[in-house]
């Protein structure tokens, strides 16, 4: 992978986030958990180049999150291998069975191990948390988001702004190596 300037990135994060998706995985190069996500955004705050990420509590990925200072969000584009990895890594819990070798994914510690990516991530930025809130029901300006995403179930997501700290591109990008 190769380490660009994050004022270097071109991407339409509108159309990659929504279509794509992302990994956000949590932890360090020694014990880790990622999941899928289709929300979030990349944008300016703070006079830093920041990221926002929303995680539900009864994510197992939550666990690791709320523990480390680090996370990556990893892209891994938009081919039926890819989707395959991002179903997988979102319908299933990382307490039930060992992501990494089930996706097939390779991972590629970033930032001196302090998180991770994967061989097989097109794009990935390293991000370090910078103010972290709950979602709560009362803070709805419109009614219908709370009653349509989380009406009587609950599970409100966790909002994370984060730094991002690096971009990595990978200039041999094949996600059609996964097993």
């Amino acid at each position: 992978m190769k380490k660009i300037e994050v004022s270097e990135l071109t991407e339409n994060f509108f159309e990659t986030i929504s279509k794509e998706w992302m990994l956000v995985c949590a932890g360090d190069a020694n014990r880790y958990n990622m999941m899928t996500a289709s929300w979030g955004g990349i944008g300016w705050l703070w006079n830093k180049p920041v990221a926002f990420v929303f995680i539900r509590p009864e994510r197992y990925t939550f666990e690791f999150t709320e523990n480390n200072d680090f996370m990556t969000l990893s892209f891994l584009g938009k081919s039926p291998k890819a989707r395959e990895v991002y179903n997988l890594c979102g319908s299933k819990s990382g307490r039930d069975i060992d992501k990494t070798l089930e996706s097939g994914l390779t991972p590629y510690p970033l930032e001196d191990g302090k998180c991770v990516t994967f061989e097989q991530a097109r794009l990935a930025l390293a991000c370090r948390k910078l103010y972290a809130d709950n979602l709560a029901p009362e803070a709805f300006l419109d009614p219908s988001l709370n009653e349509r995403w989380y009406g009587k179930q609950g599970g409100y997501h966790k909002m994370y702004i984060v730094e991002i700290t690096g971009a990595w591109i990978n200039v041999h990008h094949s996600i059609n190596g996964l097993k």
